[in-house]
């Protein structure tokens, strides 16, 4: 299986692009990893959140491989424990698909067509994260569903 992690926008903080590159080096470690940076629509501070949206939405859908199980990282999605998450990533590992697509979306979410195209919605907290800083969280997150599928002490340390 390979991991695919979808940005909308490009991180210009130093420290989240070392935080996420820290993740991402660890994460290559189980399974293949592809980083998809959707640039910033142009002009986008004058576009209604709608259009904004629809634009971001066409050019992941342009980004996602057939054979894909999508996920949007979305607040208004499941909440599972990080054990949950090995567990529920373990599972999808077991059927044998080709690619799990991890979604992150603008400052206003994701288009009516990224929701109808998702398989799943997943919320890594109640709060709001920048899109910036959800990177590292993402990466984080992601790791330490691989180190508890493998039964390594990262979890626990």
């Amino acid at each position: 299986m390979k991991l695919i992690l979808i940005l909308v926008g490009k991180t210009d903080k130093g420290f989240v692009k070392e935080g996420f590159e820290l993740y991402r080096k660890r994460l290559e470690r189980y399974l293949p990893l592809e980083v998809v940076e959707i640039p910033t629509v142009k002009q986008a501070g004058k576009l209604p959140p709608e259009e904004l949206k629809k634009k971001e939405g066409e050019e992941i859908l342009k980004r996602i491989p057939d054979s894909s199980y999508t996920v949007l990282l979305d607040e208004r999605g499941k909440h599972y424990t990080s054990v949950e998450v090995a567990r529920w990533i373990q599972q999808k590992m077991n059927t044998g698909i080709k690619n799990l697509v991890f979604i992150v979306g603008g400052a206003y979410g994701f288009s009516e067509a990224l929701y109808a195209k998702a398989d799943m919605k997943l919320a890594l907290s109640p709060m709001t994260f920048s899109h910036q800083v959800i990177r590292v969280i993402v990466g984080e997150q992601l790791y330490r569903a691989f180190t508890i599928i493998y039964n390594e002490p990262y979890h626990n340390a």
